[in-house]
This record gives structure tokens, sequence and C-alpha cells, in this order.
């Protein structure tokens, strides 16, 4: 498997939620040695990077990164099964006068 490289940072770690994806970028020059950023699923356009010093902290990121993206995905999917949904007329059913 070839490389992957962004901004001068390897690409060692990837975690994918729903259509985004989550990596760690490690660099042995850069001032921040680890980078956390997001992309789209399949796509290489990264973006919003979290600079960090040590693997550690990047994975702690990485994870606690990964799990808002999940909690947003729960309360979307709350939210759409708890939408209102258009009511039926209930049939009144026929009775006799008395």
């Amino acid at each position: 498997m070839e490389k992957e490289i962004n901004a001068g940072y390897v690409i060692t770690d990837r975690l994918a939620v729903g259509n985004a994806e989550f990596v760690i970028g490690q660099s042995d020059t850069a001032p921040a040695k680890f980078v956390t950023w997001k992309c789209r699923k399949g796509e290489k356009d990264y973006f919003w990077g979290h600079y960090l010093g040590d693997r550690l902290t990047a994975l702690e990121d990485l994870c606690n990164r990964a799990l808002d993206e999940i909690h947003h995905l729960k309360l979307l999917q709350q939210d759409q099964e708890n939408e209102v949904k258009p009511e039926r007329p209930v049939k009144k059913r026929c009775e006799p006068e008395r």
C-alpha cells in the first residue's frame, strides 16, 4: 500500500463514521508532530485540523472526533424518527341512532 501524504504529514490511521472519515497524520519535521483531520469518506480533501504534540493525544482526539460524529448522527436519526407524520383521518364507525 502506498503512503498517503497530506501537507507534509503521513496518514497513519483512519476511522470512518457515516459519510465522514477522521485521520491522523504524522510528521518528523513539523513543529506539531501529529494532526487529526476530518474529510468526506472516499475523498482526500482534509479540513479542520487539530495539531498535537504526541501520538496518544492524537489518538484520543481521533476517537473523540469520531464519537462526536456518532452522537451527531444518532441525534439526526432520532429527529427523523420523531418527525411529525401527517395523521390519517380516523374513520368513525357508524352506529345506529337510539
